[in-house]
């Protein structure tokens, strides 16, 4: 199969001040975050990627186009709303701070496959539309590329996190022990008998190995070599 680079928004306006930004319009990057976007770029200049898909919210797509301008040659931003951000519910909008106060909260730390969000979506029903977009992606083109194709899926922390747990072959109740910060890349290979995990929440680094081909079916036994730069 292909082999997908997910990215995570740059910093927001919204992330900047505690708030939990949802689905709402109108969430931009601010400066920063599009600094972290531009690095994630340059690391990402490296790899032909055969396509960019994106979440509908404007972070994301404002994120992949600058993963875009660094890529050669002519590439669009693929939608895809299967992509976008967790449905909060009545929490979008709210401070952390303030949502910490509410007895769901410690159920979303420890027990994330139990919570609906009121007035919004469950948390496995966002892990299930999101993980079936990223293989139903791969697939496609991995058909279209051949099997050493690399993509770049830009989406949201939560969503991230849990195509990461899925991969990892996590219960989606572990998934907050994973990190994802803004900007940062995560590298997931779907193989024909299982995903392997190749990097996760990174934001330095060189990507150029990842222009070399199909990345190993198999574990190598003992840890193998490790990638070769370009």
């Amino acid at each position: 199969m292909a082999t997908v680079i997910l990215v995570r928004h740059g910093r927001t306006t919204a992330n900047a001040t505690g708030l939990l930004a949802g689905r709402a319009q109108g969430v931009d990057l601010d400066q920063v975050g599009r600094d972290q976007v531009a690095q994630a770029g340059e690391r990402l200049a490296a790899v032909p990627v055969v396509a960019v898909v994106s979440s509908p919210l404007a972070r994301c797509q404002q994120s992949a186009q600058l993963i875009l301008d660094r890529q050669a040659g002519t590439l669009n931003t693929l939608v895809d709303p299967a992509l976008i951000e967790c449905d909060y519910g009545q929490w979008q909008g709210r401070t952390l701070r303030d949502l910490a106060t509410e007895d769901l909260w410690p159920v979303v730390q420890s027990q994330p496959s139990a919570v609906v969000f009121p007035g919004g979506e469950s948390m496995a029903g966002m892990q299930a539309r999101s993980v079936a977009a990223i293989r139903r992606h791969d697939a496609a083109f991995e058909a279209e590329y051949g099997p050493g194709a690399v993509w770049v899926a830009v989406s949201h922390g939560d969503i991230i996190k849990s195509i990461l747990a899925d991969a990892f072959g996590m219960h989606l109740d572990l998934f907050q022990r994973i990190n994802v910060g803004p900007a940062s890349v995560s590298i997931v290979h779907y193989g024909s008998s299982r995903p392997s995990v190749h990097a996760t929440n990174t934001t330095a680094g060189d990507l150029s190995w990842l222009s070399h081909g199909i990345l190993a079916g198999d574990a190598p036994v003992g840890g193998g070599a490790g990638q070769k730069a370009a």
